[in-house]
């Protein structure tokens, strides 16, 4: 029988900044999820599949990203990202914090939705920090490579959005998301509308930063070859519901065609399946399928050959 025990944290960043951190840790593990959430987000966003992973065995380190969540102190801080360089430095000092533990040998996987799922895509292409090759896979779900029509600005917008950017970066814009879009389940989408700390809050310089990330990987700019995970082996399962107004479908499903160029990749279609998932109606069909698809890959990657 499995043990969770959920527990609560910071950690401190390489710039001096504290981010709040969760852990739902299972005893015994079989393997570690570093999770990372997406815009007005936070990791406790996710009490659905959490709970559920680490009762399988799969111990889930979140934490709420710079500018988001329980990191966030003030409203001055709402948004408060950073570059793509900062974002993709603070993913390398949570892997680091959770790679210190020497009390665990059990394998990594990296887990991100929406802006964290391209986060998650965007990390796995570039390696900044030469620490791909100690983690064993990807879970991606429904990443933002490209905006939904719903949702997608006009190409001026983003135009005009870029040029007052280099003026003033850190000038905060409230980005609100329909709650209605996000899931079929209302009632999630009601605790979501009512959560505080989801501000809808970002900053010029963060959402031109978090758009252009998706163009990079859309335009196959950011590719993800084959070999680079732990054992010489890249691994990946990219999650998406054909039916998401957030984020688009058929731009994830363009990406896992075009650049991934991983021999073990899997893209699994949710049809008629909305933006969050994981608050989804038939949710024991996501979770179990993350929890296989990671468990799969949780042995000695000598028997992978």
């Amino acid at each position: 029988m499995v043990t969770v025990t959920v527990t609560e944290g910071k950690v401190t960043l390489d710039d001096g900044a504290e981010v709040y951190t969760k852990t739902w840790k299972a005893a015994p593990e079989q393997a570690r999820v570093l999770f990372i959430h997406g815009f007005s987000d936070h990791c406790g966003n996710y009490e659905m599949v959490h709970p559920y992973l680490a009762s399988r065995g799969i111990s889930v380190h979140g934490f709420d990203q710079r500018g988001f969540g329980r990191s966030v102190k003030s409203k001055a801080e709402r948004g408060m990202t950073g570059t793509t360089d900062r974002v993709l430095a603070d993913i390398t000092c949570m892997l680091r914090s959770i790679l210190s533990d020497t009390s665990s040998s059990a394998p990594l996987f990296v887990y991100g939705h929406s802006m964290g799922g391209a986060e998650t895509l965007t990390y796995a292409s570039l390696d900044p920090d030469n620490l791909v090759n100690r983690i064993r896979g990807f879970v991606v779900q429904a990443p933002l490579i490209a905006l939904a029509p719903e949702t997608r600005p006009y190409a001026i917008t983003k135009i005009i959005g870029r040029v007052v950017a280099r003026v003033l970066p850190h000038h905060q814009m409230v980005n609100p998301l329909e709650p209605s879009n996000l899931s079929r389940n209302e009632e999630d989408n009601k605790r979501w509308r009512d959560d505080p700390l989801n501000h809808d809050t970002g900053t010029l310089e963060g959402l031109g930063d978090m758009l252009d990330r998706g163009e990079a990987l859309e335009s196959g700019q950011y590719r993800l070859a084959e070999g680079k995970n732990e054992g010489g082996k890249t691994r990946i399962l990219l999650i998406h519901g054909t039916a998401d107004k957030i984020n688009e479908f058929a731009a994830s499903k363009r990406w896992m065609e075009k650049s991934c160029d991983a021999k073990d990749k899997k893209f699994w279609q949710l049809d008629g399946w909305y933006h969050n998932m994981h608050a989804e109606p038939e949710v024991e069909t996501f979770r179990s399928g993350i929890a296989d698809w990671i468990l799969e890959r949780s042995g000695s990657v000598q028997s992978e050959a």
